[in-house]
């Protein structure tokens, strides 16, 4: 368990923070990049909890959970010191991702168009937390073009992304308040006046 203290320590004021084994990188570094967007995905998924019905929230505690795993597995090189036994992101993290997708897409009427992030409060924080969550995933590639990276974890994010989209949607009176892309519609508008 974590037992926080005291906040501040100082020992980012140079620049450098720690990793979960203890060393020492830029704050600039892709792996810190990588879980301090996570943890930005989890702060806007806590946004839509805020506004969120009981059972949109339930699946929102769960998922901040597995941020907090995730941030932890990202922390932890898997080649350093304190690798073995380090929390790691697992196939069944994914798999409940997959579950919860199939189940809630069961619902949804078939896309037609792209869709605008926004509708319902709680859909347009989902849509925000959707494109923090595809920026993660990018340090996380990132990161995984260096050095290694849990499969699982890569696996994980990829899905949240696609999990937050399906969420939105329900949210959204399952697709009704959806607010479609209309291609060119205001390419001719006369906005001189």
């Amino acid at each position: 368990m974590v037992k926080l203290n005291r906040i501040y320590t100082r020992g980012g004021d140079q620049g450098e923070t720690s990793l979960g084994d203890g060393t020492r990188l830029e704050k600039h570094n892709v792996r810190v990049a990588a879980y301090g967007t996570v943890d930005e995905a989890n702060a806007t998924i806590g946004l839509a909890r805020t506004v969120a019905g009981q059972d949109i929230e339930e699946v929102l505690d769960r998922i901040q959970n597995d941020l907090f795993d995730l941030g932890a597995d990202l922390c932890t090189p898997q080649s350093g010191s304190k690798a073995k036994g380090a929390l790691r992101i697992t196939p069944a993290q994914v798999k409940r991702l997959e579950d919860e997708i199939d189940h809630l897409n069961e619902k949804l009427e078939p896309l037609t168009s792209f869709i605008l992030p926004g509708g319902k409060s709680c859909a347009a924080y989902l849509h925000l937390a959707r494109t923090v969550v595809r920026r993660a995933e990018r340090f996380m590639t990132a990161l995984a073009q260096e050095e290694p990276v849990n499969a699982a974890a890569l696996e994980y994010i990829n899905r949240l992304s696609d999990h937050l989209f399906v969420l939105a949607r329900t949210v959204n009176d399952n697709g009704a308040s959806d607010i479609l892309w209309q291609p060119g519609k205001h390419g001719d508008a006369d906005i001189s006046g």
